[in-house]
């Protein structure tokens, strides 16, 4: 103690330790998608409670991915901050008491032949019957209440409005309708009152006549009281193999006097490191009508050897290993200095996912296998990857809204085809766990709509900062969800979320 007194810097460093709280912060994400941002800002340390979705298909793609958080399916406009907070309630309690299916790891890695518990998800909400069904639950213990141990506060409301109204990519809309979704975000914001918030969006929104909506935007939180920061990240600075540029806004209750918008954080690996150990999915006749296939065990050993750095940690969760084989991949390698403080998801490495084969005629082959690494084939338009280089922004195309056209797949730097949608994901920093619809078109807009991963962690890992607060790994494994969700029609998941035509 005497030293300790002597030694004012020391003494200062042990206050900042003592003050630092070890804790989950808990997050509401808006406009979820698949859950890309969500995934992000879970590896970074936060508890994801409430997601809000209007798709139903992204919403089943969300919930299967994420079985502890409550997924609102519904229109933002109809969504108030007191129905979020009562979800995120409920979903508070399901990530304390583990009530969506989990176990302890390392009762699975001794060998244990343990059943996994099996639970729906945890809420299919349609915001008019909110009440009612919420009132009707009863796999949650509804004599839990959110004041007994969670004191209501919410540390980050996060999310992406529809971009495709502000991008340079297309027809410029100050009418359009996705344009007033970022005043209900606003709205939500003040409404839930979160200590931070993060707002994700197209570089667009900064050009030419939404320079002045950004501003009437920046201006309305400034005035209920939130310190504004803008920023354009460009996800190849951190971790992701994808040039890919992004506007975020980053607001605090609380005023600070560094940045809370991550710098370049980590040098991007190319297509090679991203997607050369996977097997050609035309070896495969079963991807012919299938989105997965079961690989042999050498297949499964020999992408294991192929895989780069970036994949290992795609693939191996930092806490736990893999003993379905009864091999220990364990993703420990010291070359990655990005943490993972995400729930470890139970998945079967053998299951190559998401890898539907794509038909094309054999004179588009030609023309495939003949286009030079980042050309343009000229009739399709499409460009080849170059497989040293980066993966140039990957699009979603357009919603059922505005003709459901299809975004241009790249062409596969080595192969004469399009990329695959487990292509297209590792290329956007998602980990081989993470599934997505099986209908390709659905997949792809998926992954063409999603904040990388990685690069929404780094956001997250700022404000873990900020917050004051010391992240923690859970050691449990949440087992996925019914892979039903990954195969409803648009009205299947439309009468699964109980939304109405």
């Amino acid at each position: 103690m005497r030293f300790l007194e002597n030694n004012p810097p020391l003494v200062e460093l042990k206050s900042a330790i003592q003050s630092l709280k070890v804790r989950r912060p808990v997050a509401v994400d808006l406009f979820a998608g698949a859950g890309g941002f969500s995934l992000g800002i879970e590896q970074a340390g936060f508890d994801v409670l409430v997601a809000v979705e209007y798709d139903p298909i992204h919403a089943c793609t969300y919930s299967f991915n994420f079985p502890l958080t409550q997924v609102l399916c519904a229109d933002i406009s109809n969504v108030t901050g007191e129905i979020i907070q009562r979800a995120a309630g409920r979903s508070w309690f399901a990530h304390r008491e583990k009530e969506a299916g989990t176990e302890d790891w390392g009762t699975r890695r001794q060998g244990e032949d343990t059943c996994v518990r099996r639970f729906p998800p945890l809420s299919k909400v349609s915001v008019d019957k909110e009440t009612r069904r919420h009132g009707d639950k009863g796999s949650l213990n509804e004599s839990f209440s959110a004041s007994e141990s969670w004191d209501g506060q919410i540390d980050l409301v996060f999310g992406g409005p529809p971009c495709q109204g502000f991008s340079i990519m297309g027809k410029r809309n100050l009418d359009d309708d996705r344009n007033n979704l970022i005043f209900h975000f606003y709205r939500l914001v003040i409404e839930l009152h979160p200590r931070y918030f993060v707002m994700e969006n197209v570089p667009g929104m900064t050009a030419g006549e939404h320079k002045n909506l950004l501003s009437q935007l920046i201006g309305k939180f400034e005035a209920a009281g939130y310190h504004v920061q803008k920023e354009i990240l460009n996800a190849a600075n951190f971790g992701v193999p994808q040039k890919r540029r992004r506007l975020f806004l980053v607001g605090s209750r609380v005023s600070h006097s560094h940045s809370l918008i991550p710098s370049t954080q980590y040098p991007a690996p190319t297509v090679r490191d991203a997607i050369a150990d996977l097997p050609d999915i035309d070896d495969f006749p079963d991807l012919k009508t299938s989105d997965e296939v079961l690989l042999s065990r050498s297949q499964l050993l020999s992408l294991n050897e192929k895989s780069s750095p970036y994949v290992q940690m795609l693939r191996f969760h930092p806490n736990i290993g893999d003993s379905i084989l009864g091999t220990q991949y364990l993703d420990t390698n010291p070359q990655s200095p990005i943490q993972n403080f995400s729930y470890p998801r139970l998945w079967n490495p053998q299951l190559l996912t998401s890898s539907m084969q794509t038909q094309h005629l054999d004179s588009s082959k030609i023309r495939f296998a003949k286009t030079l690494p980042g050309e343009l084939e000229a009739i399709s338009r499409l460009r080849r990857l170059d497989i040293n280089g980066l993966c140039h922004t990957l699009r979603a195309g357009t919603d059922y809204s505005r003709g459901s056209h299809t975004s241009p797949r790249p062409i596969h730097p080595v192969l004469a085809r399009v990329i695959s949608v487990r292509e297209a994901a590792r290329l956007h920093s998602f980990p081989d766990w993470f599934r997505f619809h099986q209908t390709k078109w659905h997949g792809f807009r998926q992954v063409g709509n999603a904040v990388p991963p990685l690069l929404a962690q780094a956001i997250g890992e700022k404000l873990i900062t900020a917050l004051e607060i010391v992240p923690f790994a859970p050691q449990k494994f949440l087992e996925l969800g019914n892979t039903q969700l990954l195969r409803l029609t648009f009205s299947g998941a439309r009468n699964y979320w109980e939304v109405e035509k």
